[in-house]
């Protein structure tokens, strides 16, 4: 892997991390009922928000991991189906 997209990928790996943080500290303002609202740069989550703050944080996690994975040398992960036929 090329040093220019070693640090590509290391501040990808950055940016998803805090954007990570971020999204689970709304979650977790938002649920203890603390607040009425929360605000991440220029969006405000309501109580009406969680569900779609809950796919975020899930797909802010699995990029973080390919990241990491990618950085580590393995590549991105695949899934492969296979079905058996009975012929």
């Amino acid at each position: 892997m090329t040093a220019m997209k070693r640090a590509r990928l290391q501040k990808s790996l950055t940016f998803w991390t805090t954007t990570l943080e971020a999204l689970q500290e709304a979650h977790t303002a938002l649920v203890k009922g603390g607040v009425q609202r929360f605000r991440i740069e220029d969006r405000e989550l309501t109580h009406f928000d969680i569900p779609n703050l809950l796919k975020e944080i899930l797909a802010a996690e699995n990029r973080v991991e390919e990241l990491e994975s990618k950085l580590s040398g393995y590549g991105s992960r695949k899934i492969v189906g296979i079905v058996p036929r009975d012929w």
